[in-house]
């Protein structure tokens, strides 16, 4: 029984980094992430990417103090170092601040190479640094972002993201589609998917006994008793009955500007909105520069920094690491936190 507790606390997790878009600030806000050793202490990162690339960020922010170990495989890997697996040839060219099939290639390679192993349980989280949507469609990738990329190569059911920072965690119903095919999308199928997926993060990956979910309208003042549309009346409180029927405190609709105008925010666990920037847009003007992203209902862990490749400060050394770091040590903390879970599920006594 000792040997086994000692096997478990000995178990140093493998955080996997996908290197994101080679032209923005992936790069930059991986290394200086990676500056602090005590960090692997806690963990033990691999980057999926190239040792060319490192080389020509690292002199462009002039950060010479700085390498990460060479290794084939994650089994190779050096446990209290920062290691690189060479997912690309030594042909890939960096243009900061561009847009290019070649960056977006790039990125892919590095994101499949990663979940393969992620996968395989080669590594145990993945942290996704940032990619440009647009130059990444390529053959292979067809989708809106890494959330809808993942959720098929893991055959999840429904997925969810969720913002994260010390105070506030804000999750949406509909993620990356246009604003024309939002209310058609808002289904009380779809709101409740969602809130059964929150609540149920919020107690395996987040330590949450009771979940508090503050839901959002979709129309200004939460339709206003259908004055300013007939969602809230006909959609939104319906879930929200589903939802506590099956045991979930869900409350509101809430109007989102008084919501996030006042402090009530903070009163809840989670905070459901109806679309992306009606969460986002709150979320990152509170909590920008530590913000995390993370995707709920995958049976593996994700995350990513709040931010995007940021093209118009690439390589001048501007760029914050806060929320990359964040997002690593997030990841950490969820594979932990659903380990416990798992063990007490098994074993309620």
């Amino acid at each position: 029984m000792e040997e086994k507790d000692k096997s478990k606390k000995s178990h140093r997790v493998k955080v996997g980094i996908s290197q994101g878009d080679i032209n923005g600030i992936a790069y930059e806000v991986i290394i200086k992430s990676l500056l602090d050793n005590r960090l692997f202490e806690q963990f033990t990162p691999i980057l999926y990417g190239s040792s060319k690339v490192l080389t020509y960020h690292r002199k462009a922010i002039n950060v010479n103090n700085f390498s990460m170990y060479n290794i084939k495989s994650p089994a190779d890997a050096n446990l209290k170092r920062a290691n690189i697996i060479n997912c690309l040839d030594d042909n890939i060219r960096v243009e900061l601040g561009k847009s290019t099939t070649m960056a977006g290639e790039a990125s892919f390679l590095s994101l499949e190479k990663a979940t393969e192993d992620l996968k395989n349980g080669q590594i145990d989280v993945l942290v996704t640094a940032p990619i440009n949507k647009s130059n990444i469609q390529i053959e292979g990738f067809h989708f809106p972002g890494h959330t809808e990329y993942l959720k098929e190569k893991f055959g999840a059911e429904d997925v969810l993201m969720i913002m994260i920072s010390e105070n506030l965690r804000v999750a949406v119903v509909t993620g990356h589609i246009p604003l024309k095919e939002v209310a058609s999308a808002i289904t009380q199928e779809s709101i409740l998917n969602k809130l059964r997926i929150l609540h149920q993060s919020l107690i395996q990956d987040f330590v949450v006994t009771n979940p508090r979910i503050a839901v959002l309208g979709l129309n200004p003042h939460a339709g206003d008793k259908g004055l300013l549309g007939s969602e809230e009346q006909d959609i939104i409180i319906p879930a929200i009955d589903a939802a506590r029927e099956e045991g979930i405190m869900a409350l509101g609709p809430y109007a989102a500007d008084g919501l996030f105008g006042s402090d009530d925010f903070s009163k809840f666990d989670a905070i459901l909105a109806m679309y992306h920037d009606q969460g986002l847009a709150p979320f990152k003007a509170l909590a920008f520069s530590s913000g995390v992203n993370y995707t709920a209902g995958l049976p593996v862990v994700r995350t990513s920094p709040a931010h995007g490749t940021a093209f118009e400060i690439a390589g001048k050394g501007l760029a914050n690491e806060q929320s990359f770091r964040q997002a690593m040590f997030l990841a950490v903390d969820i594979f932990r936190n659903r380990k416990k879970y798992e063990e007490i599920s098994k074993d309620p006594l």
